[in-house]
């Protein structure tokens, strides 16, 4: 989706393998990109905190905007940003109703 809207964008190698960097990095115009990618068809999505601690030393490091990208069957793709997951006691979550009422969709992170 980025790369058809002319954003410069790279997958992470080792991404889904205990990575310490983000899936997707999109760049353009001065402005970057992160995404840690999933595909969950349930009630909510967690990362565990290892990970999650890492997506935030990227963010700090980089200055990127840094979200996770929650694809669902037949409900597209969700954004959700690293400071929205709530802290659980192994691991940080979002749930579907919290995706939902944020409604960020790609459209409105390429177009602010």
């Amino acid at each position: 989706m980025f790369l058809q809207n002319g954003y410069s964008v790279m997958r992470s190698a080792g991404s889904g393998v205990n990575s310490i960097s983000p899936d997707i990095i999109s760049y353009k115009n001065g402005k970057g990109f992160a995404f840690e990618c999933k595909a969950w068809d349930r009630g909510s999505l967690s990362i565990d905190i290892e990970k999650f601690e890492c997506l935030m030393r990227w963010k700090e490091n980089t200055s990127m905007e840094t979200f996770i990208a929650w694809r669902v069957k037949r409900g597209g793709w969700f954004f959700v940003r690293l400071e929205e997951m709530e802290r659980k006691e192994m691991n940080y979550t979002v749930t579907m109703k919290s995706a939902v009422e944020l409604n960020r969709r790609f459209e409105t992170i390429v177009l602010k």
